[in-house]
């Protein structure tokens, strides 16, 4: 669920935008190289202490010295197809091994968050690569996507990795509706997600839950619903279903109704409706972010009863609680940047055989 316009952004030898917030509402290329993915030991996590020590976060961009960043919202990298579809381009700063893959939300696209910039860099400093991807749902165009639809181009990206860039791991890293896309790709078993090393969720908050506080969303739920009854699952809804992009009526039902296809995290779950959801992410060392202060969360939810039910499904997935923080955290960008920076140096080499024995 939206409520600005997409923004976009171009990129080339240095990609140059402004951020954009997103609300909650293949080609599998052959290589001489011979990739692998085997021996991947997947384990849980606790809860993490943030450290007040800014030094391993704070350094500014690299200038014109070769680092990821060439100037404020200047990134550095390269751009690059990973599939047959025009919008399936990727942007990668730095050529390391690792990648970082960062999943937005609905109408995001590249430069998505405020906290990517730092983020470049502080994993640059740890030889990870950032991967922000585009996708068939990029931008407007989720409303006419799916949940499916993100995997299925997810896998590809992965493959591209893997086959073109000899990635020996990728952590995927989700924003807002880019949680539900990670929570689905996992629980898919797809091939190319043994290569996942971990996963983070940041505001894995419930679109429907925030939709059910607009007065117009139950009468849009049961026209949805009928035309799905009617075989129109494809078919558009009214332009009021959402004023940022047209939507079908499938993927209305999916983000609003009850226990919909993107209703992953809402409060009102039972503890085992939840666990039926996320339990597969127990298999996978997981950090789920959630911010104190998100203005998509209705405020009759309990914030840290719900994060630790979510944590609880995820078998023990660890917690992070930024206070105040917004949806995005644009207002917590040095807290997102430590959180994130600490879980992957932890999690991302733990649990892995040597790829070529």
């Amino acid at each position: 669920m939206s409520l600005s316009q997409p923004s976009f952004g171009g990129a080339a030898a240095a990609a140059a935008s402004g951020s954009s917030s997103s609300s909650p509402a293949a080609a599998s290329s052959s290589s001489t190289t011979t990739s692998w993915f085997s021996g991947i030991v997947r384990g849980k996590t606790g809860t993490a202490k943030l450290s007040k020590s800014a030094s391993s976060v704070a350094g500014g961009g690299s200038g014109d010295n070769g680092g990821p960043i060439k100037g404020k919202n200047q990134f550095r990298g390269v751009l690059f197809k990973y599939g047959p579809k025009s919008i399936q381009v990727a942007f990668k700063t730095g050529e390391y091994k690792q990648q970082v893959i960062f999943i937005g939300g609905l109408t995001d696209g590249l430069l998505a968050t405020d906290y990517l910039e730092p983020l470049a860099i502080a994993l640059d400093k740890e030889k990870w690569s950032l991967v922000q991807l585009l996708m068939s749902s990029s931008y407007s165009g989720f409303g006419t996507s799916s949940l499916k639809q993100d995997a299925q181009e997810i896998d590809q990206l992965i493959s591209y990795l893997i086959n073109k860039e000899n990635s020996e791991g990728v952590v995927l890293l989700g924003h807002s509706t880019g949680c539900q896309d990670i929570v689905y790709y996992m629980g898919t078993n797809a091939a190319c997600s043994r290569a996942v090393r971990a996963t983070i969720l940041q505001a894995p908050v419930s679109d429907r839950e925030y939709k059910a506080t607009l007065p117009e969303t139950p009468a849009l739920i049961d026209l949805a619903a009928k035309m799905i009854s009617e075989g129109r699952a494809e078919e558009l809804m009214p332009r009021e279903a959402d004023p940022c992009a047209p939507i079908s009526a499938y993927r209305y039902h999916s983000l609003c109704a009850y226990m919909g296809d993107d209703d992953m995290f809402s409060s009102d779950l039972s503890d085992d409706q939840l666990k039926t959801r996320l339990g597969h992410m127990a298999n996978t060392p997981c950090q789920v972010i959630f911010s104190m202060g998100d203005e998509y969360v209705p405020d009759y939810v309990d914030k840290k009863a719900l994060v630790n039910r979510l944590s609880k499904a995820m078998g023990g997935a660890e917690k992070v609680e930024i206070e105040h923080g917004n949806h995005s955290l644009s207002n917590r960008v040095h807290e997102a940047v430590q959180a994130i920076i600490g879980f992957v140096k932890r999690e991302g080499p733990s649990g892995w055989d040597d790829p070529w024995s």
